[in-house]
């Protein structure tokens, strides 16, 4: 014999198992919430959704409750660097919904499961909540059914996030810095320590008019290659700041993939605007820190700070020091940078991945390479 529940019991449990089991909503813990639930999906047609059970019994009462749920949402606003945040503010037991209009949020008020399917605001938000919501009683059964559902889907994503921000051994990152150490090494005793330009162009380094030649290979070499010791301390230094961590977060075969392919659209920068000889792996290096800012917008739930108060100064600084200081090539950097995004855009961010993101990253990528290319090689 099944044990039923309170309507509002039933409410809350059957919008909480919909929002996280199909529509992808994860909970959020907020101080002070008494009985009441706060989901957010930053890709959502709502990027928070709150349910409140409390009983709501005059106007007064609404208009403090509006005021805390604001208070709460400019918290969010600032950990998730949004220019806003909608919400749709969910209402159980309340005596009469108050006729105002807010900015970014829409209230709902629910007596019943029947109301949601003639809730126009709920359906038109979520299209499938008129199948995924069941309307009827609800008995133990289908609520032990339906928390393990949620925790399910809740493990699974802890499973993801664990995957993901675990350490884990640094592979890529050490072949890499040990590729330029063992590169610049062999110029240093092949040159005897002469690290002229003709002995950079030589051994690789990239230069228009080779490239143009049809020394290609260049784009790519040049990444490898640092013009003195100092050049190359500086530049393994970001490598293994900035790699250790994105490699950490994206996996290996991803992190290979945005430092070449970044450090191929920092060298086509570079041969484009400048008619220099160019090497260095800053190119690459910015693309890393691109892809790494990229990855965590993305997370900002959960590297928020790390992104405003360590990514985003890192980047203001390296790109005021290229254009201020003379001799540094700020249009690998920049080439690079954007080079990094679009790369893990294409790629997907693990536990992010949107199929949507994905294309348009992989088009816009194979159009930048493509018209960089072009003007390289058919233009200049």
């Amino acid at each position: 014999m099944g044990l039923l529940m309170s309507e509002k019991d039933e409410i809350v449990m059957s919008l909480v198992h919909y929002l996280i089991t199909e529509e992808n909503y994860t909970p959020i813990i907020v101080k002070g919430a008494k009985d009441e639930i706060w989901l957010e999906n930053m890709e959502g047609p709502y990027k928070v959704v709150r349910i409140n059970s409390n009983h709501i019994h005059n106007e007064e009462q609404f208009d403090y409750d509006i005021l805390k749920t604001k208070s709460v949402l400019r918290q969010i606003k600032r950990r998730t660097f949004s220019m806003s945040v909608n919400i749709l503010n969910i209402f159980l037991d309340i005596n009469k919904k108050p006729e105002k209009d807010y900015k970014h949020m829409d209230i709902v008020v629910l007596d019943s499961l029947k109301s949601v399917p003639e809730n126009s605001i709920l359906t038109s938000a979520f299209r499938k909540i008129k199948t995924g919501l069941k309307t009827e009683g609800i008995d133990l059964e289908e609520i032990i059914h339906k928390t393990e559902d949620v925790n399910r889907k809740t493990e699974k994503k802890n499973k993801v996030y664990e995957d993901i921000f675990k350490e884990k051994p640094i592979i890529i990152t050490k072949i890499l810095m040990l590729a330029c150490v063992i590169y610049f090494l062999v110029i240093f005793f092949k040159t005897h320590n002469e690290f002229s330009a003709s002995n950079l162009v030589y051994y690789g380094a990239n230069y228009r008019d080779l490239v143009k030649s049809g020394e290609w290979y260049r784009l790519f070499s040049c990444m490898f290659l640092h013009a003195n010791f100092l050049h190359l301390i500086i530049n393994m230094y970001a490598l293994k700041l900035i790699g250790y961590q994105l490699e950490t977060y994206l996996g290996k075969v991803k992190f290979l993939i945005v430092f070449i392919i970044s450090g191929l659209v920092g060298s086509l920068f570079s041969a484009i605007f400048t008619n220099a000889v160019s090497v260095g792996a800053s190119g690459a290096i910015f693309g890393l820190l691109g892809s790494l800012m990229y990855f965590a917008y993305h997370y900002r739930l959960v590297l928020g700070n790390t992104l405003k108060n360590d990514i985003i100064p890192v980047l203001i600084i390296n790109l005021l020091i290229g254009f201020t200081i003379p001799g540094i090539d700020i249009s690998a950097h920049l080439g690079g940078l954007i080079g990094g995004v679009f790369t893990t855009m294409a790629l997907g961010v693990p536990g992010k991945e949107s199929k949507r993101s994905m294309i348009n990253g992989t088009v816009c990528l194979l159009m930048l390479v493509g018209f960089l290319s072009y003007i390289l090689f058919y233009y200049i």
